[in-house]
Order: structure tokens, then sequence, then C-alpha cells
């Protein structure tokens, strides 16, 4: 390791929807978050690491900030996303080209007394034509004193690794926060729910994907008979309303049947292992607005 160490926390803000997570997934290497094309995917701050001999990037990937919230849990992940602002030494603001922001809008006097460096990240570049990204990047910069101004698209991996470039170039000098190898802080048992709730997200519709939340209470690691790996799975997916339960299960299990199958094959490509997989459901009637369920699905401060 060279002499001088630099590192810090790089924190990743920006409304619903507009390519937070997948952008960090690019930025780290990994699949730290879930990615659908639903807003409000990301419910907690999940922090993901870069680290190199001379260097480590500790990326939070907030919650999208959300105008009204309309349930306990919104408000809360609220705080997620607005405590962005208090622990970062580096601000990642990430817009894309179809978000709108009035200049009254809360985040713009956030993001101006950040007193640290703040890059603007215009992401889905790829979608837009050039002058609409010229035209955008300049409505920013001439209202928010930006650090720097990145033109992304993180899908594609687009100007991302000049994105990490310039972090690199503002990372203070620091320790290791976190050993080399070590990609989150996070236990498998988080990554394994989130993936689960990932598929509900991309299975339902309306309201199921946002009425649910998803515990693993088992997780067992062991092997098959040929002394393979073998991972055993035991989540309970918690609906807020009994309707919901059925819909959840589908005619005859068949829609579960398929949640847990599609889950099992993510959960088997990013475990690297065989998953025995099972799914139950249980009813806590409004537990968006139950502040005691709240704590026990980690949405506790």
């Amino acid at each position: 390791m060279s002499e001088s160490h630099h590192s810090g926390f790089v924190n990743i803000i920006g409304r619903p929807n507009v390519g937070k997570s997948t952008l960090m997934n690019a930025l780290v290497g990994e699949k730290m978050s879930i990615i659908t094309s639903k807003p409000q995917t990301t419910r907690h701050r999940i922090v993901g690491i870069l680290s190199g001999d001379d260097f480590q990037m500790v990326f939070s990937d907030t919650p999208g900030i959300i105008g009204k919230p309309s349930y306990k849990m919104q408000e809360v992940m609220n705080r997620f996303a607005f405590s962005a602002f208090e622990d970062a030494d580096l601000l990642l603001f990430v817009n894309d080209i179809f978000e709108d922001y009035k200049e009254d809008d809360p985040v713009f006097q956030q993001i101006k007394n950040f007193e640290g460096p703040k890059f603007f990240v215009l992401n889905k570049t790829d979608l837009a034509m050039p002058e609409r990204i010229l035209g955008l990047m300049k409505w920013w910069n001439d209202r928010i004193p930006f650090t720097e101004i990145y033109p992304v698209s993180a899908l594609q991996k687009t100007n991302t690794d000049k994105l990490l470039e310039g972090i690199r170039k503002y990372l203070p000098e620091g320790p290791e926060y976190y050993p080399k190898d070590q990609l989150t802080d996070r236990p498998e048992r988080f990554f394994v729910s989130e993936i689960i709730r990932e598929k509900i997200l991309e299975l339902y519709h309306q309201e199921i994907p946002y009425s649910s939340e998803v515990i693993v209470e088992s997780y067992k690691e062991t092997e098959t008979n040929e002394g393979k790996p073998l991972v055993r799975i035991y989540a309970i997916i918690f609906a807020a309303r009994e309707t919901q339960k059925a819909i959840l299960l589908g005619k005859n299990g068949q829609a579960i049947k398929k949640l847990g199958t599609e889950a099992r094959k993510s959960l088997e490509a990013w475990l690297e292992s065989k998953v025995f997989l099972e799914l139950h459901i249980k009813i806590r009637k409004d537990w968006r607005d139950d502040e005691r369920m709240l704590k026990h699905f980690g949405y506790g401060d």
C-alpha cells in the first residue's frame, strides 16, 4: 500500500427511478441494489464498497426522495435519503433526462448548503438528443455551483469510468473504513430478502409490490447428497391486507410458485450455490404505518 491513502463516503441522492441503484452497481462493479422499472424500489440505505491499494470509496445508495409521503414507511425512507447530506464526504446528485425540478424544491437548498464536493450526474443520456443533454446541464449549472457535472448512462456504463476518476480525485486522505475485500456492510440475509422483493416488484402489479415486505427467517448453508453447496432459505412475505394474500398466492398457488422459481434462480446466480427456497405469506394489517413493525423490518432510525 502506498503511503498516501484516500478514502471517503460517497452518497447518492435523487428522486425515485432516476437510476441511483443502477449507477451504484455500475460504479462498484457488483449488484448491491435491486433494480426494477418501478419507482421506490430502494427502501433502505445500502452501502457498496470499492477499494484499491491506495483508495477506498464507500458508496451509499439512498431511497428516492418522495415529495408527499403517504405512509410512515415513506417518511422513514425520506429520512434515510436526507441523512445522506449529513455524513457524506462527496455528494452525487443524480437526475435523469425526464425529471423536471422547480427551484423551490427543498432539495435545491440542501444541495446548496452541502459544503463538500458535489457532483451533478445526468443519467439516461443514451435516451436523449445532445441538445437536450446540454440544455439540462446548463439549467442545473446556472442554479447550483456543482463541483463537477457528468452526463452518463449507468445502464450502458457510459462515462461511469470518468465519474469514478473524478470521485477519486476529490477523495480526502483517510483510513480504510472496511477490509479491502469487503463489498458491503449488509449481511447476506438482507440481500436475499431484497432479491425476493425484486421479483415481487417484477411479477406483481398495482399495490402489491408496495404493500409487501420480505423477512428471511432462516438461512442455512449445507450440502447436497453429492457434497455440493446448498443454501436452505425460509422467507416470509408480509402483506398489508387479506385480499393481497390471495393475489400473492394466485389461482391454485401458481403466482407464488412462479415467484419462488424466479427468486430461486436469481439467488442461485448471486450465491453461486444450489438454493432450496420456501416462501410463506403473513398478513400484518397496515404495517407501513405501524412503528413496531417498521422497526422489525429494519426501518428504525
